[in-house]
């Protein structure tokens, strides 16, 4: 167990730091000179040095690249703590330098100052809330369905829970989204009570900052389509599977109901490929509802990544890529260790 966990970590790592190496080079040479980003238009000589000083825009590219490891790592060098404003703890001071454990640094926004910690972890709540919400909805919904399509297998109800998953499967999320937005946004409005646009919280004169259900309704339903779609058929498919097997027909032999011979019996071994595209859409959920967030205005990653990549905003694009590794790393370990719990036969080897 210990030395898989030890070989995971490293071959996160190894994917990490590739992605942080990628993600540098990409953005050094494919935007303008960062030096003009990060300074913009100011035409004061000594505030456009301390600007470069400060993001080490004056040194070679070599050397602007290992400031920046150093920066996202999860143990660096220092001789000031007081340069990074993140949690960290001090490991050991060697001569003038300080070694330290800490949370990647992903320094500031040339636009606005903040921290890029600080703005990426205030936006990440909004896109945690959307991303649990529509894997909720297309967990329960799409096992649900697919047990029924399974169960009423060559009936009229399993045809149509298979027409209305293909038709769902086939529709990007942001198509979904602009439809979903006028129709019951817009056109419907009056009736549905829904808004084209708006944020989980909002403020009320009287009681401050309130959750905003409603606002949480058509993005759901935009993003949890798709993956609702694929587990209705994914746990269709497992059901039928395991549905003909030995103990399946002894439990049924034992007169046991068939609600029970499923949710006991069935469902637990039909679960395998289920949790592998439940947990690959909880990550892209997570990181890539970047579209659904810009068309319904919800302040989540994707929104601030796209108006970041607006405004040329460097840091903070960066910024948003690597989280999104590091989202990827933390779910793929999270999987196999889900698995061992599901199925006793899945070994972590």
């Amino acid at each position: 167990m210990a030395g898989y966990f030890f070989k995971k970590l490293l071959y996160g790592l190894l994917i990490y730091y590739s992605v942080a190496t990628i993600v540098f080079f990409i953005f050094s040479f494919s935007f303008p000179s960062p030096d003009e980003l990060a300074t913009g238009q100011r035409s004061d000589e000594k505030t456009k040095e301390a600007i470069k000083k400060e993001f080490g825009l004056d040194k070679p590219i070599k050397t602007q690249y290992l400031y920046y490891i150093n920066d996202v790592s999860f143990v660096s060098v220092y001789k000031d703590l007081k340069e990074i404003n993140v949690s960290k703890i001090q490991l050991i001071s060697l001569g003038g330098n300080k070694i330290v454990l800490k949370i990647p640094y992903l320094r500031r926004s040339f636009q606005t100052g903040k921290q890029v910690n600080t703005i990426i972890k205030e936006a990440f709540t909004g896109t945690l809330i959307l991303a649990v919400s529509s894997i909720l909805l297309a967990t329960i919904a799409g096992v649900f369905l697919g047990c029924l399509a399974a169960v009423k297998k060559d009936t009229w109800v399993d045809r149509l829970i298979l027409f209305i998953s293909t038709t769902g499967i086939s529709l990007p999320s942001f198509f979904v989204a602009i439809i979903l937005a006028w129709l019951l946004g817009f056109v419907l409005s009056k009736y549905t009570g829904l808004n084209m646009t708006g944020n989980y919280n909002d403020l009320d004169p009287f009681r401050g900052e309130i959750f905003v259900l409603k606002n949480l309704i058509l993005p759901t339903l935009a993003l949890g389509i798709r993956p609702l779609s694929i587990f209705s058929q994914l746990t269709r498919a497992s059901v039928l599977d395991v549905l003909p097997r030995d103990y399946i027909r002894t439990a049924k032999a034992k007169g046991l109901s068939k609600t029970k011979i499923v949710t006991k019996h069935v469902l637990r071994n039909s679960l395998i490929p289920v949790v592998t595209s439940i947990s690959g859409w909880f990550a892209s959920l997570l990181t890539g509802t970047f579209f659904v967030e810009f068309i319904f205005n919800w302040k989540g990653l994707g929104k601030i990544t796209v108006d970041a990549l607006d405004n040329s905003d460097l840091p903070l694009v960066m910024g948003a890529v690597i989280v999104v590794a590091l989202i990827f790393v933390f779910v793929n370990i999270a999987v196999d260790i889900l698995y061992s719990i599901l199925d006793p036969r899945v070994t972590l080897e």
